[in-house]
């Protein structure tokens, strides 16, 4: 009896959630609850490698994944190029890339589906004069993302001023330059962002002090600049984010000690400034309109809950993470009560998992991952059991994969 009622309710399960999925492809019914983030992935820039771990769904606690083998560092972690800096994955969790500064190449890596464990996919054409099983980028490969649909590569290059783009096997995992890559950039372009549409790439040139946009071309990947591009930001713009639901752009400027948000346009991918408000108002920068809404000391990287209502941005230098409330309508941002909250020594990357849950900051100073339940209701951050968790040498990155 009771294996039938098991069986029962594994059945009901099922066609509850194809139910769900159905009314969801057709438009009808209330959106599906966002799934949960099941692995955690963080490059250690000091020790030129790649921490793993499992996510605790109901805590948000973090479980080592160990490395195992020859391809492995002193610390069982998973081996990278020099200086790693930066991490994405694609969208069905198959494939990790892997931006390495120093060694100015990409590591590519299969993912074990129940285990978490990465796997180097070895270069077999283009590879890194540097490390032979990477994949060659331009100089200062320094930020990295994988488009929606799996299908492209796009790196920033910071010494040389470019984006290298690269179509990606499916099968393998494996990486070719696209026709024409490198395309041109601003002066030290800092990170990469891709629009939810995968039609529109985001970098922001932090010695430009502006964003450059570009349309991608959805047969073979390469970048053309689109008309008005790039777009003035605050000093040193560091980094750019996209919300879930491509209405919005937020920049981390490290100079001004503050965000730039702007709307974008879904047909064209262009950007307008929102302002804060008034010059003067309490919680803008800028002597003029626009103005930009303040962070804290050095502004490192920002992102968005997957819901679009709430952003997070580290401050390096004051050790905190500003928390803001988004407004759906206009974009603006506005501080959360008790923001900013501590986060070690030096953060460098936040990431909200795909549950809305947990938000995890990579603190570069502390060799440690902080771990946060977000409130749902306010946008609130407070520090899980546990926390903070153990990582490689000056963790710089952090992603989560379904």
């Amino acid at each position: 009896m009771a294996l039938f009622q098991r069986r029962h309710a594994v059945a009901v399960w099922v066609l509850a959630f194809m139910f769900a999925a159905w009314l969801a492809a057709c438009g009808g019914g209330t959106a599906p609850a966002p799934s949960f983030g099941r692995l955690a992935y963080v490059t250690n820039w000091g020790s030129n490698d790649v921490s793993a771990y499992t996510i605790n769904s109901a805590s948000g606690a973090l479980t080592p994944v160990k490395c195992v083998g020859a391809a492995c560092s002193l610390i069982n972690n998973f081996v990278a190029g020099a200086g790693p800096n930066s991490i994405s994955a694609d969208p069905k969790g198959r494939f990790a890339y892997v931006a390495n500064m120093a060694s100015n190449d990409i590591s590519a890596y299969t993912i074990d589906a129940t285990t978490g464990a990465l796997t180097q996919v070895v270069c077999a054409a283009g590879c890194s004069a540097i490390t032979p099983a990477n994949f060659a980028a331009g100089t200062g490969t320094n930020s990295i993302a994988v488009d929606p649909f799996g299908k492209f590569v796009y790196a920033t290059n910071q010494v040389s001023g470019s984006i290298s783009a690269y179509t990606i096997n499916v099968s393998s995992g494996a990486l070719t330059a696209v026709a024409g890559s490198p395309f041109a950039a601003g002066a030290v372009p800092a990170s990469v962002a891709i629009g939810p549409t995968g039609l529109f790439v985001y970098v922001a040139n932090s010695n430009s002090g502006n964003i450059s946009v570009y349309a991608i071309n959805a047969t073979t990947g390469a970048l053309t600049a689109i008309a008005g591009s790039p777009y003035a930001a605050g000093s040193l713009p560091y980094a750019v984010t996209i919300d879930p639901g491509g209405k919005f752009a937020y920049v981390a400027n490290y100079g001004s000690n503050d965000i730039s948000a702007y709307t974008i346009n879904a047909t064209t991918g262009a950007l307008t400034r929102i302002s804060c408000g008034p010059a003067g108002t309490a919680g803008c920068t800028g002597a003029a309109v626009p103005t930009n809404f303040a962070a804290g000391t050095k502004p490192y990287s920002v992102a968005v809950d997957p819901l679009g209502k709430y952003a997070y941005v580290t401050n390096s230098v004051s050790g905190n993470v500003s928390a803001y409330v988004i407004n759906g309508t206009t974009g603006a941002l506005a501080a959360v009560a008790g923001s900013p909250f501590a986060a070690g020594t030096n953060p460098r990357s936040v990431i909200v998992d795909a549950s809305g849950n947990f938000a995890y900051v990579a603190d570069f100073g502390s060799n440690a991952i902080y771990v946060y339940g977000i409130a749902s209701a306010t946008g609130a951050l407070t520090a899980i059991a546990g926390s903070p968790f153990a990582a490689g040498a000056n963790p710089s990155s952090i992603i989560t994969v379904q």
